[in-house]
């Protein structure tokens, strides 16, 4: 078989069968089209934890090598993005500790949203475009500072649940907890953000 007929046949595969191309047969056509798949999935998982998207498309390059390292371990207990979210968190979360950065989420403002009242403040009608521009970077820098400040598993349930959008499902799954656990982690996490966050709104918020 050619390359060319044989990278056409193995766009046709689904996630296990390309990943038995892959362990039984070497077949990096068959890898290149996994990494296609989930690319954006891992460069926005890492996105999650650390500060730039330079990092994040570094530690993506990782999360891909250690996953063509694992694939022969891979035993289809779960879903193929399951492990790879599992790889993505882990290696983010190495990655911090090693660099001592912070951790950056600023895409998690619309996750923790004040209420309309507090919201007057930025009002998109303002004239006052600078200062409502300050402000924002305040507001992201604030919450930013919060969710570092959050426990480690609680940080983790929370990116993975709001930014991700994955279902309290998901998330027990790529986390190896049960479902109650993150119920439990994500309620604390919330409850830990409003405390953090409060003395903010008291200042700024009239």
């Amino acid at each position: 078989m050619s390359k060319q007929k044989s990278e056409l046949f193995a766009t046709s595969m689904d996630d296990k069968e390309l990943i038995l191309r892959v362990t039984n047969h070497n077949d990096h056509s068959a890898f290149a089209i996994l990494v296609d798949k989930y690319q954006k999935l891992v460069v926005n998982t890492c996105r999650g934890f650390v500060y730039n998207y330079a990092d994040a498309e570094d530690l993506a390059q990782d999360v891909f090598i250690e996953l063509f390292e694992s694939l022969p371990e891979f035993r289809h207990e779960s879903k193929l993005s399951t492990w790879i979210y599992r790889i993505a968190v882990n290696k983010s979360l190495n990655h911090i500790r090693k660099k001592k950065r912070e951790i950056i989420f600023s895409s998690i403002v619309s996750a923790f949203e004040p209420s309309e009242k507090q919201q007057n403040f930025a009002d998109p009608n303002s004239t006052d475009e600078a200062d409502k521009q300050i402000k924002s970077a305040e507001l992201h820098r604030t919450i930013k500072e919060a969710i570092n400040k959050l426990p480690k598993n609680q940080k983790i349930a929370f990116i993975l649940n709001k930014y991700q959008d994955l279902s309290y499902k998901e998330v027990a799954e790529v986390m190896e907890v049960s479902l109650s656990s993150v119920e439990s982690l994500l309620f604390r996490a919330k409850l830990n953000l409003q405390e953090l966050l409060s003395e903010y709104y008291k200042k700024n918020i009239s």
